[in-house]
C-alpha cells in the first residue's frame, strides 16, 4: 500500500484576511488560501486561511502534528484568542483546526518498509509504517488552547 499524507493547523475567516490574521499574531504561515481565489460565487475556497503545514515525507502523523504544535505552542493563547474572535465575526464556530490528510494508493505515496524493526521481530504485510497514530497531552492541551477542532479526511486514491 502506498501513502500520502500532511497535517496542518489552520485559521479561517470569511471576513478576516490571513495577511491581517498574520499581523494580528506576528507568526508567518506556511500557506495561505484567498476567499473565492478559485471560483468567485459561490465563493471557492469559502475562507481566507492561514496555515502552517507538515508535508515531511517519512514522518508519522503523530511527528508531523508534533512538528506544527512545536512551533505553534508557545503562541497558543494567542491564537486561541484571535480564533474566538474569528468565530464572533463569522457568527459561527470552526475558525481554528488541526487538519490531517491522508490518501491511500497515491501514486506519490510511500511504500511500506517491510524490513524488521529489530531483531527477532517480522514485519508482516499490511503493518505499514505510517498506519495509526495518536495525540498526547500536549497536542490535546494545544488544541484545548488554540480552541480547534480535529479534522481526519482519509482517501483513496482515483
Amino acid at each position: 500500500m502506498l501513502i500520502s499524507q500532511y497535517a496542518y493547523f489552520k485559521l479561517a475567516s470569511a471576513h478576516v484576511s490571513a495577511a491581517e490574521i498574520t499581523a494580528r499574531l506576528g507568526i508567518e504561515p506556511d500557506e495561505i488560501r484567498v476567499r473565492g481565489d478559485r471560483l468567485a460565487q459561490p465563493p471557492r475556497p469559502a475562507a481566507h486561511m492561514w496555515q502552517v503545514v507538515c508535508r515531511k515525507p517519512g514522518l508519522t502523523v503523530d511527528e508531523q502534528i508534533e512538528q506544527i504544535v512545536d512551533r505553534l505552542y508557545p503562541h497558543a493563547e494567542r491564537i486561541g484568542a484571535l480564533a474566538a474572535e474569528l468565530d464572533r465575526v463569522d457568527g459561527e464556530p470552526g475558525a481554528s483546526t488541526l487538519q490531517v490528510v491522508r490518501v491511500f494508493e497515491h501514486p506519490d505515496g510511500e511504500e511500506e518498509d517491510l524490513t524488521s524493526p529489530a531483531e527477532g521481530f517480522e514485519k508482516l504485510p499490511g503493518q505499514h509504517q505510517l498506519l495509526g497514530w495518536h495525540l498526547d497531552g500536549r497536542t490535546l492541551e494545544f488544541l484545548r488552547l488554540t480552541g480547534a477542532e480535529l479534522d481526519v479526511d482519509e482517501y483513496a486514491y482515483g
